[in-house]
Parts: C-alpha cells; sequence; structure tokens
C-alpha cells in the first residue's frame, strides 16, 4: 500500500501541534524506513528519540489519505541516514478520504481573476472547501457577470495546521451561482487543472478542519 518514494507526514501522539514531512526510503519486515524529517513550520530538520509515537498519514495512488500509528525503533546510516519506525501492515492502515472528496465548512481567503478580461479581478472567501471543488461568496457587483460554465483562475491561501500558509492557484469551472432570501450570492466551482501537490495540501487541510471540528464537539460534549 504504501511505497517507496512517497511523502509521509507525522504528527506527535503528544498533543503537541507540530508537523512533520518525511519520504520513504525502504519497508522491511514490520518496520519502514523513512528520511531524516523536516519540521514543516520551521524547516528545519528533526532528530526523533526512540519510542516517540505519531499518527503518519500519506497519499495513497487513488487519491485517498491512509493513517497509521507508529513508533520510532531507531535509526541507520548505512547506506543513507534514515529514521526506522514500526509498521503495522497494510490490514491496520485507515483509509480516511474516499476517492470523492469530503467538502468542508472552512473560511479561507480566495482571489478570483478572469481568464478573458470578462470582470475585474476580486477577493473573497469560501464557505465550503474540498480537494475537487469549493463555493465561495460573489459581491454583488459580480454577480450578474459570472454565469455557470465559465472558467475562471483561482488563488486560495490555505492555513495549515503546522502555523505555515499554502498558496493554491488552479484554473476552476463554475458550476452554480445561487442567491439566498438574505440576498448573498454564492457560486460553486470546481478545479479543473490542479497540481497533484495542491490537490494534497487540499486533502491534508480539509483532513485537518474534520480533526478540529471533532476536537471542538468533544469539548463541547464534557
Amino acid at each position: 500500500m504504501i511505497k517507496i518514494g512517497d511523502r509521509i507526514w507525522l504528527e506527535p501522539l503528544d498533543g503537541s501541534t507540530r508537523q512533520y514531512q518525511s519520504k520513504m526510503l525502504s519497508v522491511a519486515d514490520g518496520v519502514i524506513h523513512i528520511s531524516y524529517p523536516v519540521d514543516e513550520q520551521s524547516g528545519k530538520t528533526v532528530y526523533l528519540l526512540n519510542g516517540m509515537q505519531f499518527k503518519a498519514s500519506f497519499i495513497g495512488r487513488d487519491g485517498a489519505l491512509y493513517m497509521f500509528d507508529t513508533e520510532v525503533k531507531g535509526e541507520m546510516r548505512d547506506p543513507s541516514p534514515m529514521v526506522i519506525l514500526t509498521y503495522p501492515g497494510d490490514k491496520y492502515v485507515t483509509r480516511i478520504q474516499r476517492r470523492r472528496y469530503v467538502r468542508v465548512k472552512a473560511k479561507v481567503d480566495a482571489a478570483v481573476h478572469p481568464l478573458n478580461g470578462e470582470f475585474a479581478p476580486f477577493v473573497t472567501m469560501t464557505i465550503d472547501i474540498s480537494a475537487g471543488g469549493a463555493a465561495l461568496l460573489i459581491p454583488p457587483t459580480h454577480a450578474p457577470l459570472l454565469q455557470p460554465g465559465k472558467a475562471v483562475e483561482l488563488w486560495l491561501v490555505l492555513p495549515m495546521r503546522s502555523g505555515e500558509y499554502y498558496y493554491v492557484k488552479t484554473k476552476a469551472k463554475l458550476v452554480r451561482i445561487v442567491t439566498d432570501e438574505h440576498g448573498i450570492a454564492k457560486m460553486s466551482v470546481e478545479f479543473t487543472d490542479l497540481l497533484p501537490q495542491d490537490r494534497v495540501q487540499l486533502i491534508r487541510y480539509s483532513f485537518e478542519q474534520q480533526l478540529d471540528e471533532k476536537k471542538r464537539e468533544n469539548e463541547e460534549n464534557k
């Protein structure tokens, strides 16, 4: 399931909000070998101690997000520096994201640009978002100029849990436009030429929002 060369993310199970990124180097019996991880917030290499526990995740070939629990077992220097992590086996890897991307409520800063000068660019924010598309608010001045089927260029700013901001640029197709009872116009768009690395980050962002929502619900139910 997990392949050599896959990116892998590690989230500490001690409650820390840090997130580390690494790369799969090899798979052995009950363990995996990864490159020394990098802290996504500081960009610095992280040295892990034996016994440290993490929630590991990676993106499968089907575009789904997979997760498993792991523990640091040691390190190797030959043939190259690498960290040894426990791997429970494919049977115990949890598939989080289905092929049809999960949409989450999120206010993400966005900028909409025309492809052929049909309207003035405008800034807005999303209402919800997924790795396949989003719903955005439309200024009243622009609502009459936007029609289903029109293609636009869309910029998104994703505030990741690590504290960094990830910038996504993609073309998008307007799917539908609706106006609610308060006269607020909203448009749904489908991403049409999203780069693989941008889709990975959108999947990660959506998953992080799901985790935060579950955390808030648990706190409210205490």
